[in-house]
């Protein structure tokens, strides 16, 4: 009986060790790692080689620009002015990332994901109607029309979209969790992929005729 008693707590007390040893820290352990590209005497983190501390200035955290309107004349009625640690070099290891997003009338952000960033999502100007979508089995619709002053979170890696359904243009700021969040939109990397996809794959997959899949991957590949 004692055996059995010790055999539980040594399992225990292994169990907890084992989840102190695989638990990361939840932030940095210094102040900052200012990304820098010149690779001379610099320390590579998260991705980045970042500078000498003591060479770090206030530029190192500051960035303009964010309220001249983006060029939203293009297919979509879309621009989106990203703020990452590629643009902004402070933002190195703070997990966190900013974008201005301008939407011309009818203008769409298509559907999307981010796989490194949970997004939070401000109008400032306009109407948006939003949703995401959750994963298998259930694929459930969370959809909201936001005004100005409104504020929608779009959870990390699921589908999302944005659209512009007022006679007017819109203005939004999104957050996302991520020093750099990247983007899937799901037409580009099922329809225009390189070297594309099986064609007979995606028939499979969406249920329709050759010529519907041809259609799309032509437009696409441009």
């Amino acid at each position: 009986m004692m055996k059995g008693v010790h055999y539980l707590v040594t399992v225990a007390l292994l169990a907890l060790a084992s989840t102190l040893a695989f638990a990361g820290d939840p932030s940095p352990l210094q102040d900052f790692c200012v990304a820098i590209n010149n690779t001379n005497s610099a320390v590579f983190v998260n991705g980045k080689f970042y500078k000498d501390p003591m060479l770090t200035t206030a530029n190192d955290f500051f960035i303009s620009g964010l309220d001249i309107p983006g060029n939203t004349k293009n297919q979509l009625g879309l621009s989106v002015n990203l703020v990452n640690v590629d643009k902004l070099a402070g933002l190195n290891t703070l997990g966190i990332s900013l974008a201005r997003i301008d939407f011309a009338l009818h203008g769409l952000s298509p559907l999307h994901t981010h796989p490194r960033g949970t997004e939070l999502l401000i109008v400032l100007k306009g109407t948006l109607l939003v949703g995401f979508v959750t994963s298998d089995p259930n694929n459930h619709l969370f959809t909201k029309t936001l005004n100005q002053g409104d504020v929608f979170v779009l959870p990390v890696g699921l589908i999302h979209f944005q659209l512009n359904i007022r006679e007017t243009n819109v203005v939004a700021f999104s957050s996302l969790s991520s020093q750099n969040p990247r983007v899937i939109t799901m037409a580009n990397a099922i329809f225009g992929s390189n070297p594309p996809i099986n064609p007979d794959v995606l028939i499979k997959a969406f249920q329709v005729d050759k010529n519907v899949v041809d259609y799309l991957q032509k437009i696409f590949h441009g």
